[in-house]
């Protein structure tokens, strides 16, 4: 039976008990020529898939990623970049963010990927099951798993050594005890070497070393080792009941750096040392050794933080390192306090009680001259136990320095390791805990003396060091500069250049605001610098001589060149000597590209333009191999394989071809617009799906900011609320326009920017002036609370974690990050130049709690318990509000949820209930009882598993379908047994 009848009927039993699903929107099934496409259902939201966690391999051959659902089990995808072969590889699920990790080995011939648990036995078991990993043998697509693995890392170029960290056997219950089994596998013929007690293992960049950190039962045979990869040699470097950790190679892997950590009873942490190593290679291993504990010059107290991996400088002259305090045991500081109190007269101090005795009061204090708020304190307050002040040990001089300390903590060294960049906040944190202004101190710091200078006062953006170490970007007052760290002297480096480098299209209360630098930045020998004036990238010296332009045309032409693309991860700039590829967008047609620079000349040559974006430009390590990604509103991100002219590129993924058999929109409209206040705008259109000129349409605005830019990007479908995907997919219209904003009237700023983009769509025809929905997120629900308040043109509207009272919400805390409000509202979106004393009446007339008598459009707000954004308050003095007016609005509070939602359940319960309100309110359809009547709480449970269920169901029924198509299809097609070991393979064989 086709997958939409099943769910027609599952569809048609839920319509009679008040449950409209998702798919009840369905209002007719496509005939004749358009039988083929359907309306997409939950079953294809949850079923589409993406690429995740790709790579090249370094010859050029192969591309692998990961291909993963919504919902289900993920698939490892491997294609060969020329001819046809691919193989795929069940992988179990991946977590909803992130997860994964693919891996190529230096000679190519093989693949190695982390395997997840399946979701079926996922869901059976009552604990967390081990991860596994998969190695592919490239040539004949074999792939053999490895259970129970923690971690794996190739190593080697012409012979490959595979590195698997397998998991400490079940039932240990000796938490001090880390180390198991690395298994070492050559892979050219199999030989595998086990090395036993592993706690953590690093090979050097070149694989010609591999260091490991022995951690045995009761530390007994504790110690690192280095083994040379080609002899099989093994070094014994240290050896001590301690435990050894982070270990951290050089870039060239030529030395390495570790912690070693010993118990001592009376300390909470155990003490640590540092270590290095370095000359693996000659007769004589160098040994360097920093024990605190023996230097009477190091701070009392205090120990090396073992949170923070240790480094050599690059001249291999002095080990860094961070220190922290380290807290006595009671008992020891009971004892210390005794043996003080021993040398004074009995008679002078009273015995104190034992605390242990004592009931303390659970109190926070909240004083006004703290520089931090309590919250704020709190949120960080991991960050600040496993605070480490930045250190140095000189070998050669046998000495300490403490190069960060409670004058100046923050300190970062520049490369080279000869000076390091001190910030200090202390001046400036409580005001900026108020206005959000953030000024630092910046201070030069000598690495081999620790001797300080101030080099500049009060800035507030700070850009990174030059990859040389010997100059630092910052920026103020419109202009960029570059600071020599050797002289302290700053240049202008764009005072002179006639054009504007600071961001003239912020609207944000902040005084001339830099460009954000969009990839451009330091060469990679810190010779030069790039910049961009938010339309052209601009080359110039580091000391600010011979600028030139390097793109000539962008301001002319309206085209911004945006990002520089990084091809070779492993430089620390960007490399002059090399083409460089850049993304280009233009401003008004919305086509994006790449275009090709010569860092030598002026001129940029145009390789790819388009109504298209290209988010991703990769090269092969060691081949002229280039892929890109291309991806439309309607044709998801997928790749083309070509060479460096980026010309002909032949598709090689394809990531959902089931979407062939799904509505899509018919096109994307660009529509022009001016705001009220006179600002040339834009939106974005998206035609529903079967677009019949003439016809109008019930339309979704969907609200933030700017969003025109996305008029060529994919929107994947998902089920989290709203997607224009789907809901185009579904028969509306979509439109997406830009919001700009005047200082003291973000709410206003929304009205006068989008109410003439709605009459702009109208004017196009395709939009149905009676059936309008309205929606936005967080910033977005704000706008959308407050439009309703000042119009009555939108037939229904959903604003989501909106603010809804600017006064209060100033004053309340954004839990997630524990600051006030206040920061935001004078600094960032708020666009407030004051607090509401200071500007009360624009407080007033942009908060929608203070309009809301003037609100007719039926309203649902999302705002949950624990949102540590937007508090949860402001959602509910806004129902309160309405629920006083006798206003249509309804709260959907989802127990627990943060700002969004992340559990499965509820953003499909979401998803449903935000379609079942606008299929009611834009296409009269059927209103189901919840919004009708509500539920009462001590039905609450009962309604929502039923509702759980038909999801469920409907998603069940796809399942089954889907399979037995597929059984169908395949039935009489006789297949090959797998080779031995290997999951899957198809095509080129």
């Amino acid at each position: 039976m086709p997958t939409w009848r099943i769910v027609m009927r599952a569809v048609s039993r839920l319509v009679a008990t008040g449950l409209v699903l998702l798919l009840a929107a369905l209002v007719t099934v496509p005939t004749g020529a358009q039988e083929a496409q359907r309306v997409m259902e939950m079953p294809d939201i949850l079923a589409w898939k993406s690429m995740r966690a790709r790579a090249v391999s370094p010859d050029g051959a192969w591309l692998a990623y990961y291909l993963a659902p919504t919902e289900g089990d993920s698939t490892v995808v491997v294609r060969a970049l020329s001819g046809d072969a691919e193989y795929s590889f069940e992988v179990g699920e991946l977590p909803m963010f992130g997860g994964g990790s693919v891996e190529f080995s230096g000679d190519s011939n093989w693949l190695a990927f982390q395997v997840r648990p399946d979701r079926a036995a996922a869901a059976k078991s009552k604990k967390p099951l081990p991860n596994s990993v998969g190695l592919v043998d490239l040539t004949s697509g074999e792939m053999t798993k490895l259970e129970r693995v923690r971690s794996f890392a190739f190593g080697g170029t012409d012979v490959a050594w595979f590195a698997v960290h397998k998991m400490a056997p079940d039932g240990r219950d000796d938490e001090d005890w880390k180390g198991s089994d690395l298994l070492l596998r050559r892979t050219s013929d199999g030989t595998t070497l086990t090395v036993g007690n592993v706690s953590e293992y690093a090979f050097n960049d070149t694989g010609d070393w591999l260091a490991t950190a022995i951690d045995t039962e009761g530390r007994t045979g504790n110690g690192v080792q280095a083994r040379e990869i080609a002899s099989g040699r093994v070094l014994p470097l240290d050896s001590a009941e301690a435990a050894y950790q982070r270990i951290n190679w050089t870039d060239e892997g030529d030395a390495f750096a570790v912690l070693r950590s010993v118990k001592d009873d009376d300390y909470e942490e155990e003490l640590v040392a540092v270590m290095g190593f370095a000359d693996l290679g000659a007769d004589a291993v160098r040994r360097v050794e920093y024990d605190p504990s023996e230097d009477e010059v190091f701070p009392g107290g205090m120990t090396i933080n073992a949170s923070h991996t240790p480094e050599w400088t690059d001249s291999r002259d002095a080990l860094l390192f961070r220190i922290h305090d380290s807290e006595m045991t009671e008992e020891a500081m009971a004892a210390a306090e005794a043996a003080a109190e021993a040398e004074e007269a009995e008679d002078e101090m009273a015995p104190s009680a034992d605390s242990d005795d004592v009931d303390t009061a659970d109190l926070v204090i909240w004083h006004w001259r703290d520089r931090r708020l309590q919250s704020r304190q709190q949120v960080v307050q991991g960050a600040d136990r496993n605070f480490g002040y930045l250190s140095t040990y000189r070998v050669a001089d046998d000495r300490f320095i403490q190069l960060a300390d409670d004058d100046i903590r923050s300190v970062t060294p520049a490369p080279g390791h000869r000076w390091a960049i001190g910030s200090d906040n202390d001046e400036y944190e409580r005001q900026q805990s108020l206005d959000g202004q953030n000024l630092v101190d910046i201070s030069i710091i000598d690495m081999h003396t620790g001797e300080r200078r101030l080099a500049l006062e009060g800035v507030r953006w700070v850009f990174g060091a030059s990859p040389d170490g010997k100059h630092l970007l910052h920026y103020g007052d419109g202009n960029f500069f570059s600071l020599d760290l050797e002289t302290g002297e700053s240049v202008n480096l764009t005072g002179d250049l006639g054009v504007a480098f600071w961001n003239v299209d912020d609207d944000h209360n902040v005084v001339k605001p830099p460009r954000f630098q969009f990839g451009v930045g330091w060469s990679d020998d810190g010779s030069h610098i790039l910049l961009t004036d938010g339309w052209d990238i601009w080359k110039m010296g580091a000391d600010g001589s011979d600028p030139v332009n390097l793109t000539v045309n962008g301001r002319e032409q309206q085209v911004r060149y945006q990002r520089v693309f990084r091809l070779d991860p492993d430089l620390d700039g960007i490399d002059l000597s090399a083409p460089l590829y850049v993304t280009t967008y233009g401003e008004w047609t919305k086509k994006r590209g790449i275009a090709r620079l010569d860092a030598s000349q002026p001129g940029a040559t145009g390789l790819l333009w388009d109504d298209a974006a290209f988010g991703s430009l990769l090269k092969a390590e060691e081949a002229d191999v280039y892929l890109f990604t291309r991806e439309t509103h309607a044709d998801p991100p997928n790749y083309y394989v070509t060479d460096a002219s980026l010309a002909d590129g032949r598709q090689v993924t394809d990531t959902n071809p089931q979407q062939a058999e799904l509505a899509w929109s018919s096109g994307v409209q660009l529509v022009d617009y001016e705001s009220v206040k006179g600002a040339k705008l834009q939106a974005s259109l998206f035609l529903p799906a079967n677009y019949e000129p003439g016809k109008k349409y019930p339309t979704m605005v969907y609200i933030y900011e700017k969003l025109s830019q996305g008029a060529n990007n994919f929107y994947t479908p998902s089920a989290n609320g709203f997607n224009k995907s789907v809901y185009t997919s579904a028969g509306f219209a979509v439109l997406m326009p830009d919001i700009v904003y005047e200082i003291n009237d973000p709410g206003q700023s929304a009205v006068w920017s989008v109410l003439p983009a709605l009459d702009a769509a109208i004017a196009t025809g395709v939009v149905d002036a009676d059936a309008v929905g309205l929606h936005g997120h967080s910033w977005g629900g704000y706008q959308t609370s407050h439009l309703i308040t000042q119009t009555d043109r939108f037939s229904a509207a959903i604003a989501g974690a909106p603010l809804t009272n600017m006064i209060s919400m100033y004053s309340l805390i954004y839990k997630n990050a524990g600051i006030g409000n206040g920061q935001i509202f004078e600094a960032s979106q708020g666009r407030f130049t004051g607090g509401p004393w200071d500007v009360t009446d624009a407080y007033v007339r942009n908060s929608p709690v203070y309009h809301a008598e003037n609100v007719t459009t039926p309203l649902i707000i999302l705002h949950n318990d624990k949102d540590g954004a937007v508090d949860f308050t402001q959602g509910v003095e806004y129902y309160n509000t309405l629920r006083r007016l006798n206003k249509n609005v309804v709260m959907l509070q989802y127990v627990g949820e943060n700002h969004g939602l992340r559990d499965p359940a509820n953003r499909k319960d979401y998803t449903v209930r935000m379609r079942e309100f606008f299929d009611h309110h834009l296409r009269d359809l059927g209103m189901p009882g919840w919004l009708q009547e509500g539920v009462d709480y001590l039905d609450m449970e009962a309604h929502l598993k039923e509702r759980a269920q038909a999801i469920a169901d409907e998603v069940a029924a796809a399942a089954e379908a889907a399979a037995a198509e597929k059984a169908e299809a395949e039935a009489g097609t006789e297949t090959e047994p797998a080779e031995s070991g290997t999951t899957g393979q198809a095509g080129g064989q």
